[in-house]
């Protein structure tokens, strides 16, 4: 690629400098072909999710965060010993080769009921590693500063592939077939992975131009460790103990906001292909109005207010939309409310959260953050998906449990405040003559 004319028009929209354009196109094409694949899959998962009823989501989610526990390590035992160039391409051919085994159940119609539960399962520990994946590698790349500048615009490229993700969906579910529909996701997986293996090239030549950054050799090396080292950097850490918290509040809201989005749509109809359509209708919402935010104000505002500003975006968007779905129980007011939370989200917290690991040592943006992104989230899902069964099960309406869940949001808020600040302190501290292998510990 050349980089002058992209560079031209790329700082349109981006603040990119010249030796950052190449990197930054193949980041941004690699979260689009990814996140694409993911949205493919997703409406057909929300559907099966719910086909067993609302009353078993959490055994699922549950059974979700089991099978997590048990793939954390297997993750952090190849992490320890595959160099990067390698285990890129090895995680998303292993989900190819899952994608399709479910295809051939699908298509032959083998235990329908049991894949069903299972698919539910798999994509969601698919998608939590395949997105880790990615980011840890935007963290590894990139330095602080320029995640502050880029990371906005890289994540745009993945709402651009959320948005073609569940359009496909959408158009091809009756005409191929919902089980063809994972072939079309395995295809976009393999582009992904080109374009990963492309990024890996960029990297080294911009890593080169950044002052204090470990050389290319250096980053081909296993990190090393296992998974209990991530657990014992986080709680040794009140930095990644901070994150911890937010992912946990984060898991909460969500989850409670999931729920309420199944309870409703449940209601509205038994027929699975309606279903499946309004839970892709919802997501093609979600990225048009996720793309407008990212490319009109994400990069801006984390480099305006700062980090922690940005990461309480979404706990204020949260805090809103329960009190809203509070006063008005309805599909409508989900839809918009999960539009705005999912908006805020990928566009502004998520990059926010992703810049905060930027100052923590390489080993810490692998095992410490695996275990926050898989852990600590999954965990949360399924503990706060049994407490808004036992809160149902109580007789709490869906509005009181909304309204219960503001100052939980309101809590969340003032953990992203905190985590700001101490991502300011850590960036003056972290000077370019610092080891990479510096310790966290605060």
């Amino acid at each position: 690629m050349h980089a002058h004319p992209q560079h031209r028009w790329l700082t349109r929209i981006v603040a990119v400098r010249p030796g950052e354009v190449r990197a930054l196109l193949w980041s941004f094409a690699y979260f689009f072909f990814l996140l694409a694949a993911y949205y493919v899959l997703r409406p057909v998962r929300d559907e099966m999710g719910i086909a067993g009823g609302v009353k078993n989501l959490p055994w699922l989610f549950t059974a979700t965060f089991v099978v997590m526990l048990a793939a954390v390590p297997v993750f952090g035992a190849v992490v320890a010993r595959v160099p990067r160039r390698r285990f890129i391409p090895l995680v998303y051919h292993f989900f190819v080769a899952n994608i399709l085994i479910f295809w051939l159940l699908l298509t032959f119609r083998i235990g329908l009921a049991d894949t069903a539960r299972v698919f539910f399962v798999w994509i969601s520990v698919f998608n939590l590693f395949a997105v880790s994946v990615f980011w840890s590698f935007m963290a590894d790349v990139y330095a602080s500063e320029q995640g502050k500048r880029l990371f906005g615009f890289i994540a745009a490229g993945g709402s651009a592939g959320a948005l073609l993700g569940p359009a496909i969906a959408v158009w091809l579910a009756e005409p191929i077939g919902r089980a063809n529909l994972l072939l079309i996701a395995v295809l976009l997986l393999e582009l992904a992975v080109l374009c990963a293996m492309r990024l890996e090239s960029a990297a080294v030549v911009l890593q080169d131009r950044n002052a204090g950054r470990a050389a290319a050799g250096q980053r081909e090396s296993g990190v090393g460790g296992g998974w209990i080292a991530g657990l014992v950097m986080v709680a040794r850490s009140p930095y990644l103990a901070g994150i911890a918290l937010w992912v946990a509040l984060l898991s909460l809201a969500g989850t409670f906001l999931y729920f309420q989005q199944a309870s409703i749509v449940a209601a509205l109809t038994d027929d699975p292909n309606k279903r499946t359509a309004v839970f892709a209708q919802i997501d093609l919402a979600v990225s048009l109005l996720t793309i407008v935010v990212q490319f009109l104000a994400t990069g801006k505002l984390i480099r305006r207010y700062g980090t922690g500003p940005a990461a309480a975006f979404l706990p204020l968007v949260f805090a809103l939309g329960f009190l809203t779905l509070a006063l008005t129980p309805v599909l409508w007011v989900v839809i918009a409310f999960q539009a705005m939370q999912r908006a805020a989200n990928f566009a502004i917290s998520n990059p926010a959260r992703e810049v905060l690991f930027t100052v923590v040592a390489r080993a810490e943006k692998y095992k410490a953050k695996y275990v926050i992104d898989n852990v600590v989230f999954r965990g949360g899902d399924a503990a706060s998906g049994w407490l808004f069964h036992a809160l149902r099960g109580l007789g709490m309406e869906l509005n009181t449990i909304a309204l219960s869940t503001v100052p939980v949001a309101l809590g969340w808020l003032a953990v992203a405040l905190a985590l700001g600040r101490a991502h300011e302190r850590r960036t003056a501290d972290n000077r370019p003559t610092q080891p990479e292998a510096k310790s966290t510990n605060e």
